[in-house]
């Protein structure tokens, strides 16, 4: 009994794993197979451009006073102690605060941030009147709306400092290169590059000593620059520039064109490109480099003493072209300022060398990745921008601004999904930009 009882048990097994017996087949059904995870999202991983908007002279107190979550004040403090209502002053004012090394230590005062008062102005618009404490100034919301649109959308870094402690051309050469050879102020020639005419010098700083000139050197001269590392990774670049020969348009803030290997190598004609405007064109064909720097002409640069407004919009012309572009999800867009232009700011600069660091200057990190309405407080510099491209392509780092500077990745979620651009609100549109480029300005002694 117990011999066929097992038999029929395994005639009827075998009966349904072969299908006979006229009934119906079995269907194999394989265990549901869990999607692969995505990798977490990185710098390296997420930006494939970086851009850097460049534009001139303004300090945070002065552009974005009052700024929802940032460290501003309504007013400031001169020698004697007393406070100094900020009053407003448009971007298209004239006149023209000093903005030199030496001006810096005037303002600056050993710390004590109460030497703004006995800070000059040259006038170069001599029927607008000039305050009677110049430095003391802020634009008016009005004028940078499209500024505080893009800080408000994105991030806002309100512990942004100069690398150096002076004015355009050690600024610009910092932004390149990670330093400036202690270079500290201008140079005597209104052209600031390889083509300046013989005998232009500029000063340059004792090593250790903030308020000690030990000499001047040509405005040409070599360094090792971020391009230089970009070409040997085999990485694109562009600096985007008004010509460097025509200062009145603002080529004297093409730094590449102070690089003698540069200015006269393969590089000059594939990587320096003018007009600036030609950054437009370049993202709207899809021929946006790895790393862009985005140099301004004198009438869209915000520098004071010029007459114009137009910064804002020029600068959003360029976000709003990456934004609704191919580009947006990969691409990293930094806006700053080159010098606090000789206006008040109340927040003493930590000193780290004899060449800065300089007085603050707003930055705006703009990208699908950036984090919305976010005020940053850590403390960056002209050489955060440099170490952030330096780890985002593996680069070595140039100098000792880059080596010491905080990387500002906390300034991106990378766990967020990428949010949809909105276009920043201009009066004046990017044809307009393009129109206007080949107009030819009187430039303000820098």
């Amino acid at each position: 009994m117990v011999r066929r009882t097992s038999a029929l048990v395994f005639l009827f097994l075998l009966a349904g794993c072969s299908g006979g017996g006229g009934g119906a087949a079995s269907t194999y059904v394989p265990a549901p197979v869990a999607p692969p995870i995505a990798p977490p999202r990185t710098l390296q991983s997420t930006f494939k451009h970086v851009i850097m908007i460049v534009q001139e002279n303004r300090s945070v107190d002065n552009l974005f006073n009052g700024f929802p979550g940032a460290d501003t004040v309504p007013y400031g403090i001169n020698h004697t102690g007393a406070k100094v209502p900020l009053v407003p002053i448009g971007l298209g004012a004239g006149g023209d605060v000093d903005h030199s090394h030496r001006g810096w230590l005037r303002q600056y005062n050993k710390g004590k941030m109460n030497g703004f008062d006995a800070t000059t102005s040259g006038t170069f618009f001599p029927n607008v009147p000039e305050h009677p404490a110049p430095a003391y100034g802020m634009v008016p919301r009005s004028e940078s709306a499209p500024y505080w649109d893009m800080a408000s959308q994105y991030t806002f870094s309100d512990r942004f400092f100069q690398s150096n402690s002076g004015p355009s051309f050690p600024a610009h050469l910092y932004l390149i290169a990670g330093g400036s050879k202690l270079v500290a102020e201008n140079p005597t020639d209104s052209k600031w590059n390889c083509n300046s005419t013989a005998g232009a010098t500029a000063d340059v700083l004792d090593s250790v000593n903030t308020e000690l000139y030990t000499g001047a050197t040509k405005p040409c001269s070599e360094a090792q620059t971020l391009g230089d590392e970009l070409d040997t990774a085999n990485l694109s670049w562009r600096y985007y520039a008004p010509t460097s020969d025509a200062t009145s348009t603002g080529g004297i803030w093409s730094a590449y064109a102070s690089i003698p290997h540069i200015r006269f190598g393969a590089d000059w004609a594939r990587n320096v490109i003018t007009p600036e405007t030609t950054v437009l064109d370049d993202i709207a064909a899809k021929r946006l480099p790895t790393v862009s720097w985005v140099v301004p002409n004198f009438s869209n640069s915000d520098h004071a003493g010029f007459g114009s407004s137009t910064g804002p919009d020029w600068v959003a012309a360029v976000v709003n072209a990456v934004g609704t572009s191919a580009y947006w999800q990969d691409t990293a867009i930094f806006v700053t300022w080159d010098d606090w232009g000789g206006w008040y700011d109340h927040v003493a600069p930590p000193q780290l060398d004899s060449m800065g660091l300089g007085f603050r200057v707003p930055m705006i990190a703009i990208s699908a990745y950036s984090r919305a309405q976010y005020v940053s407080h850590t403390q960056y510099e002209f050489g955060s921008l440099l170490r952030f491209i330096e780890e985002d392509f593996h680069l070595p780092t140039l100098s000792s601004s880059d080596a010491r500077a905080a990387t500002p990745i906390e300034l991106f979620n990378f766990a967020a999904p990428a949010r949809a651009f909105v276009p920043i609100a201009t009066t004046h549109s990017a044809q307009y930009f393009r129109r206007e480029q080949a107009r030819v300005n009187r430039a303000p002694d820098d």
